[in-house]
């Protein structure tokens, strides 16, 4: 989420790659309605009979899916994927401290900011080692295995009617909600573990580095929606602060 999308340009100097600023812009927007939707309806006991499942599922996904395959593709751009996980992991520990102080909904466990923090770590140790995914068929690969463990929080692995339950053991060991594996009373307002959430990411690490190899095609570096770049470039800071205010607007607080 944090905008650090750079590209040398022909002359060796860093360009933004204005697409993912605007793909991130975009989904940052859609946050921000599907949060105001959520806050009416939930929090707010406004009458919104059509933000249910399967739209609200659909919706959501969309948004952190596009979230985490964006971030993953800034590993091959950022300067310090080691500074950028520590931060998204400061901003996530705030966020928690904040929502379990307010008290207005659930406290935010493990949200989409801690598995920024998670994904951004793991592919700052597998580059650490040269083990960083790359390339088409391995985000292929890895969106497969987005897929297949996309059901391991809530005790399946599989797709569809080809999933398989999980031992209940597994999610009686305290302390791996982080992980993917809750156990019993855990509950949080925002949950992405690092499984399965890591594959998506490291798709987007993938893809990136091939497209990086490559070269950025002028269009990619040159895409200017201004109110979709100008949010892109600052996700974060819309991300923390949005909240507060449509409870604000709404009338919560």
């Amino acid at each position: 989420m944090q905008s650090s999308g750079f590209a040398k340009g022909s002359k060796g100097q860093r360009r933004r790659i204005g697409i993912f600023d605007a793909v991130r812009g975009f989904s940052v927007i859609s946050m921000v309605l599907f949060h105001l939707c959520y806050d009416l309806r939930f929090l707010a006991g406004v009458g919104l009979p059509w933000f249910a499942s399967p739209l609200q599922d659909i919706w959501r996904a969309s948004i952190s899916w596009t979230f985490l395959f964006v971030a993953g593709c800034m590993c091959t751009l950022s300067r310090s994927n080691l500074r950028r996980g520590l931060t998204y992991g400061a901003v996530a520990l705030a966020i928690y401290a904040v929502t379990a102080l307010a008290a207005v909904d659930t406290p935010i466990s493990f949200g989409i900011i801690y598995c920024m923090s998670a994904c951004t770590l793991v592919a700052w140790a597998l580059g650490r080692v040269n083990c960083l995914p790359r390339g088409p068929i391995a985000a292929s690969a890895l969106f497969v295995c987005f897929l297949l463990a996309l059901g391991i929080p809530s005790g399946t692995v599989g797709i569809g009617p080809f999933s398989v339950a999980l031992p209940h053991a597994i999610y009686s060991v305290p302390g791996l909600a982080w992980l993917g594996l809750p156990g019993p009373g855990f509950a949080s307002g925002d949950y992405y573990p690092l499984i399965p959430f890591v594959f998506m990411y490291l798709a987007g690490t993938s893809m990136a580095s091939w497209f990086k190899e490559r070269g950025y095609s002028d269009w990619a570096i040159n895409a200017n929606a201004p109110p979709l770049n100008f949010v892109g470039r600052h996700a974060l800071l819309v991300y923390v602060v949005h909240q507060p205010v449509l409870l604000l607007l709404t009338g919560v607080v």
